[in-house]
């Protein structure tokens, strides 16, 4: 059955935003935060740069998207690694998330590591977070821990501590390549197993008083 008009527009639009963004991944790892402008991205694609306008509001709103596109990606790598011990499968998101961190520094660093002052309009933090297939993946990971008695307390908030302490190793891994940190993946390994050991040890408390489903 033809497409109607309608679901025509919907599909080149789409497919135009995937353009923008494959566009914008490739200026980031060549040319890093400086290199991703609306006019390079337009020149990139072959379009004007108001055409740009129509799917992103600013720079900001790019890196979102960025954002939400690395987690995707960084999901299906985790979930290519599953394991019976529930500490282990754990592991593995912190192994995957620093692999994509080390393996992609230029992006790491602009997505990851740029302020995000505002959030896209008309998102919520809600809607950002029920896009986020890594944080769901870790989250989901942390309470098979607790529900094996591997770990105690609130899941998101032994989640938040783990990627704390992964995208604080892996930024200054990026940021300060000359410290002598021994062999990258082993010195995130150790502050992983260090991290996780030392939860094992208690009760973590939510965050905050107010509950937040995970």
């Amino acid at each position: 059955m033809p497409l109607s008009v309608q679901k025509r527009r919907e599909k080149q639009k789409a497919e135009l935003r995937s353009e923008l963004l494959d566009a914008a991944h490739k200026l980031v790892k060549e040319e890093g935060y400086e290199g991703l402008t609306i006019r390079k991205l337009a020149n990139r694609v072959g379009y004007a740069p108001m055409s740009v306008y129509s799917y992103f509001a600013d720079k900001q709103d790019i890196l979102f998207a960025l954002a939400e596109d690395a987690f995707e990606t960084l999901a299906r790598n985790i979930e290519a690694h599953p394991s019976d011990d529930p500490i282990e499968a754990l592991k593995a998101v912190m192994t995957e998330y620093a692999a994509f961190g080390l393996g992609n520094p230029n992006e790491y660093r602009t997505v990851f590591m740029t302020e995000k002052t505002k959030l896209p309009e008309g998102r919520s933090y809600e809607d950002m977070e029920d896009g986020n297939p890594a944080m769901k993946a870790l989250i989901s990971r942390v309470e098979a821990c607790v529900a094996a008695g591997k770990l105690h307390g609130d899941a998101r908030a032994i989640a938040t501590m783990l990627w704390a302490v992964g995208h604080g190793t892996i930024s200054l891994l990026i940021t300060f390549p000359f410290y002598p940190f021994g062999d990258p993946q082993a010195f995130v390994k150790r502050m992983c197993d260090s991290t996780l050991a030392s939860l094992t040890t208690q009760d973590v408390p939510p965050l905050t008083k107010t509950p937040v489903n995970c």
